[in-house]
């Protein structure tokens, strides 16, 4: 849901989106906030209560959207989420927590903010980092992207999803979130910079093992807050 439906376009007709899309194992629906404006002017926000600067986007325009999309969506697993940069941090967890809803209701806010009591009309609130943007499409599609890539189907080898950074279920590590190890691919040699010999030795059980330590490795470098205090 937001007021700039064209900000979808690109990213809606490229790469594992689309082929997503193609295969009809997820379905995206952009939804333009001024179709439910409540005027003939198509007004979606207005000055805020007590002053200050910017526009506010309006609570009855966004209930009526959502009562409209809910009216078409009976399953339970459903959550309607806003994007806001007060709302919990998103990470690889709660994608994967939000691949498993049927549908989700996303809300792009924009201008100086929303209605405080928009809050109430939904289930969970997410920001993507600490800092602020225009508006909520570029975090809506980054909600996007990383949950429909976890839906079955959507990417080709499944193993690519447990091998990557934040996901390592098949080495059954306790030990914290890691990021993913160095990858090389041809040439073997380039300008000097060669690839590891142990990816060269054919020893998978080696290659693994030598995975695991470089991953560890980088996580401990450059991200120390993903392990365990107790394991480092």
């Amino acid at each position: 849901m937001t007021l700039f439906p064209k900000i979808f376009e690109g990213f809606l007709s490229e790469s594992l989106i689309l082929r997503g899309l193609k295969k009809k194992i997820i379905s995206i629906k952009v939804i333009d906030l001024r179709k439910f404006a409540q005027d003939k002017h198509r007004t979606v926000d207005d000055r805020p209560f007590g002053g200050g600067p910017g526009m506010v986007m309006k609570v009855d325009v966004v209930d009526k959207a959502i009562k409209s999309l809910k009216s078409k969506i009976k399953d339970k697993k459903s959550k309607i989420i806003l994007l806001t940069p007060q709302g919990e941090k998103f990470n690889q967890k709660l994608a994967q927590t939000l691949s498993s809803c049927s549908n989700l209701i996303l809300i792009c806010g924009h201008y100086e903010g929303f209605d405080e009591r928009i809050r109430q009309l939904v289930n969970l609130e997410i920001s993507i980092g600490d800092y602020i943007l225009t508006g909520g499409e570029i975090p809506a599609m980054a909600v996007i992207d990383a949950v429909a890539r976890l839906v079955p189907g959507v990417v080709g080898k499944t193993q690519s999803l447990k091998e990557e950074s934040f996901s390592f279920e098949n080495w059954k590590l306790k030990i914290g979130n890691l990021l993913e190890y160095p990858q090389y691919t041809r040439p073997e040699n380039y300008q000097g910079m060669k690839v590891p010999k142990i990816l060269l030795s054919g020893n998978h059980q080696k290659i693994s093992q030598w995975r695991k330590q470089q991953a560890f490795k980088k996580t401990l470098q450059n991200r120390p807050d993903l392990l365990k205090q107790n394991e480092i």
